[in-house]
């Protein structure tokens, strides 16, 4: 029996590194709001996804403006975000409940294949969480105020989103009080004490935080059609 899926995306960046007054999931991306690409992307994968889309509570009436101006009519469940990534998710979750399996998505990774998604709901239907991840493809070092060491880099992943988890495994450890070791979701379940399960991302699927990133994403794009 396949369980329910949810996705649970999440928009609260202010647009500061990028320099723009607007925030960045709804700058245009070809055309369109960034935002939008993304969650186009959970309906391709699957019409009949349930969507919960987090903003802080400031920007409902600009994303409200935007789907009347580029007539995005998806059905979206509408939480306000908190302070915090981690008090965002949070406030996510409760519009969400079990059992099922829950997708968590930065709102601006448009670029997620369906293929992820869907990989991300198999694995988590099996291990309780699957947590897409990319090899790092440079050399890195380890530094501190004095020294520097190289480090074996088959060793590291670079995380990305979805993170995927059960539902009743999620809503536990959003029950922890929160620290600032938790930089993502797989911090928080790894910190209940649930070992991780990690699968081949993308180095397509990237966070558009700079304007450089706005630029690769077009020619990522554009290189689809």
């Amino acid at each position: 029996m396949q369980s329910i899926e949810f996705a649970l995306i999440v928009a609260g960046g202010k647009g500061t590194r990028i320099k723009s007054k607007l925030p960045k999931q709804f700058l245009e991306l070809n055309g369109t709001p960034i935002l939008m690409h993304t969650l186009e992307a959970f309906y391709r994968y699957s019409p009949t996804i349930t969507v919960v889309l987090v903003l802080p509570e400031d920007d409902f009436a600009t994303w409200n403006d935007l789907c009347k101006k580029y007539n995005f009519t998806k059905p979206i469940i509408l939480q306000k975000g908190g302070e915090t990534r981690f008090q965002s998710v949070k406030n996510g979750l409760e519009k969400i409940n079990g059992p099922g399996l829950v997708a968590i998505h930065d709102g601006v990774r448009p670029l997620v294949s369906e293929d992820i998604i869907g990989a991300s709901f198999r694995l988590a239907a099996v291990h309780q969480s699957a947590v897409a991840a990319v090899r790092l493809k440079e050399s890195i070092r380890m530094t501190d105020q004095d020294n520097t060491k190289a480090m074996d880099r088959s060793r590291f992943r670079l995380i990305q989103t979805p993170q995927t988890f059960s539902i009743d495994l999620i809503k536990q450890a959003y029950l922890l009080k929160e620290d600032p070791t938790m930089t993502d979701d797989a911090s928080v379940v790894e910190k209940l004490g649930h070992t991780i399960s990690l699968f081949e991302g993308s180095y397509e699927n990237i966070k558009i935080t700079t304007a450089e990133d706005l630029i690769v994403a077009k020619a990522l794009l554009d290189a689809r059609k």
